[in-house]
């Protein structure tokens, strides 16, 4: 049925103004989202950059009230409390993800999908509390190794769900494949499908140890903090998050210095590692192109 021509004229235009409309109102959002994240970066590197220096990566703090020194032992100490957690919660994500997207459309694998839900969303504070309650307490002891476990369970719910759904975006024709050749099915799993999907669990595992990176409230029931360099994990560790906190709370104009300079720091890690999960990300999609 024709319309006339008025109508298809009026019909039209109302598209076109509804198509603008929307263009605008994306633009706003994206404006709306990035306009803080830059205010923050210009203020860290306004308060930040001034302080940086060769000597804030390698000396260690200087005593309360004096100028000068740096957070190389709280550095090092995010680097091996990261280690510690990556190496408890990453195979347990991987495998858990693994297990989700090839043998879990059952009851368990519900029961599993739910906990890691759930597990995403509790409070990292309360994550500490359990890691204190289980680890500290009965060894009456802060710890790296407290700390790093507390940080473990929290990479879990994500590295498992991210990977699941990259293992479900591999196409069945190459398990098929791999299958009609007379290879096991597990050998399938991990010489095809995870190859084929390493690069969005790779995305997960960077977004995890972003997540971690950043997080203060659990290490003040495990790791503790020092204002000595240590790398033994059964002792109280150093933590950049934590060291920023306990600066930013001083009554020290040098400590605030400092303070900054930490957030820029940490700030520019996270960064680096969204991006590098973005690029990582985009890696992937090409070949599944």
């Amino acid at each position: 049925m024709n319309r006339p021509p008025l109508r298809q004229a009026g019909l039209a235009f109302r598209r076109n103004l509804t198509n603008k409309l929307m263009w605008i109102f994306c633009i706003g959002a994206t404006l709306i989202a990035i306009v803080p994240l830059g205010m923050i970066l210009f203020y860290l590197l306004e308060k930040g950059l001034p302080n940086l220096s060769l000597n804030f990566f390698t000396q260690l703090p200087k005593p309360m009230g004096e100028t000068g020194g740096g957070m190389k032992h709280a550095i090092i100490g995010t680097i091996e409390l990261i280690a510690i957690a990556s190496s408890f919660g990453l195979p347990t994500g991987l495998l858990g993800g693994i297990y989700l997207a090839e043998f879990g459309n059952n009851k368990i694998g519900g029961i599993i999908r739910f906990t890691a839900d759930i597990l995403a969303s509790v409070p990292s504070i309360v994550i500490g509390m359990l890691v204190y309650t289980i680890v500290v307490l009965p060894r009456h002891q802060f710890s790296a190794l407290a700390g790093g476990i507390a940080l473990g369970i929290m990479m879990i719910p994500t590295v498992t769900r991210t990977t699941e759904e990259m293992v479900k975006m591999v196409p069945m024709e190459l398990r098929e494949s791999a299958l009609s050749l007379g290879v096991t099915r597990v050998r399938t799993i991990f010489t095809v499908v995870i190859t084929a999907a390493r690069g969005g669990i790779i995305t997960g595992v960077l977004l995890a140890i972003a997540r971690i990176a950043g997080e203060t409230a659990p290490l003040l029931f495990t790791a503790f903090g020092s204002r000595y360099l240590s790398t033994d994990i059964n002792k109280p560790i150093a933590s950049l998050p934590k060291q920023i906190y306990d600066y930013a709370s001083g009554p020290y104009e040098a400590e605030h210095a400092q303070a900054w300079t930490g957030a820029l720091v940490l700030v520019t890690l996270i960064l680096v590692l969204s991006a590098t999960a973005r690029y990582a990300t985009r890696g992937r999609y090409r070949m599944v192109r």
